[in-house]
């Protein structure tokens, strides 16, 4: 009887803590967003306030989704949309359609455009089914900037503030420590606080910092001693050359001095053909550039055989968290792509 009595009493308390966990969730806002490096910035303004859900997985191509009605149904109930506000997810749309909830079609107070404000590189001069999949607003990969993480941040913070405005004020202590963390991770503690992370971010972004930083001094040593983080750990990358398999890298290239040369895509979105795998061959023998990068969702087969016949290195990784084992974070895809890049280009120049 008293083994009945404590056997009980345990399912009694687990059917209490279960009430109140599903109280707790349903007083959260639900934030839905298009792929897993937005639901990382997301999760770290949002808090405790929020559940974040997430449609395009880190090693999925985000250009490609099916509409299924799951999803159309986890849009249903989304107090909040984050998208990216370009032509990337050209299957938003028809989700939202489905979905029926006008919150959060573009335009309206439920839906965030994760690229708003952002300069946007790669916007084409002429648009043209000939040219292949061409993004008609520019790249829109914009999560492969570090820097591009605290617009993105900046914009899912107004969302929150629009939808949920009694805990604003939660909502900016976050985005305020995210960017912080940013120009941490980026530059360096010790630099960000002699200079700014504004002042640093503006340099990066023009392409001008690592000159800047070599010409100024401080206490008779270039600034550039004095940098840190992403950007001193990416420095063997800076004016390296490289082939990638689709043009998923610009912010990235652009950020970290790194030239990207060619591309395994004859024309975005075109698989690559016989004729321009034989030219990208011939680039990378005259050019003697020894270092690939791929997305793990293309062709990785393609690119390693590619890269065994010039004898180069293929760097093969996630585009976004979730998409490869430790890369759970928005900040976890930047130390790993960096790593991968700088001990390729290690063991390329070992090997030559």
């Amino acid at each position: 009887m008293r083994r009945k009595k404590i056997i009980f009493t345990v399912f009694l308390w687990h059917v209490i803590l279960l009430i109140i966990a599903s109280g707790a969730a349903a007083d959260k806002l639900k934030v839905v967003v298009t792929n897993s490096a937005y639901a990382s910035i997301a999760e770290y303004v949002g808090g405790d306030k929020i559940t974040v859900s997430y449609i395009v997985r880190g090693n999925q191509d985000p250009h490609i989704v099916r509409p299924k009605p799951s999803l159309a149904v986890d849009l249903a109930k989304a107090d909040l949309f984050v998208a990216t506000g370009l032509d990337l997810e050209m299957w938003a749309p028809s989700l939202v359609d489905m979905s029926n909830n006008p919150d959060i079609r573009s335009g309206q107070k439920g839906f965030v455009s994760a690229s708003a404000g952002m300069d946007i590189l790669e916007q084409p001069v002429t648009i043209s089914r000939a040219e292949g999949d061409v993004h008609i607003y520019g790249n829109p990969h914009i999560h492969t900037s570090p820097l591009n993480g605290k617009t993105i941040a900046e914009n899912i913070y107004t969302g929150l503030k629009k939808i949920d405005p009694a805990n604003s004020d939660y909502y900016l202590s976050n985005l305020n420590r995210f960017i912080q963390e940013i120009d941490h991770r980026t530059f360096g503690v010790e630099l960000t606080k002699m200079i700014g992370g504004e002042t640093l971010s503006a340099l990066a972004r023009r392409g001008k910092l690592i000159d800047f930083l070599k010409k100024k001094q401080y206490k008779n040593r270039p600034l550039v001693d004095f940098l840190g983080g992403w950007m001193k750990k990416a420095l063997p990358l800076y004016g390296k050359k490289v082939v990638t398999y689709h043009k998923n890298w610009g912010y990235f290239a652009g950020l970290f001095g790194v030239n990207v040369v060619d591309y395994m895509e004859p024309k975005p979105g075109i698989p690559p053909t016989p004729g321009h795998i034989a030219s990208v061959i011939e680039t990378m023998r005259n050019q003697n550039i020894k270092v690939m990068l791929a997305a793990n969702y293309f062709d990785v087969g393609k690119v390693q055989q590619v890269a065994k016949r010039v004898g180069a290195i293929p760097v093969i990784v996630a585009l976004a968290p979730g998409g490869e084992k430790n890369m759970n974070s928005f900040f976890d895809q930047f130390d790993i792509w960096i790593d991968r890049l700088v001990k390729a280009f290690e063991k390329a120049g070992s090997d030559g």
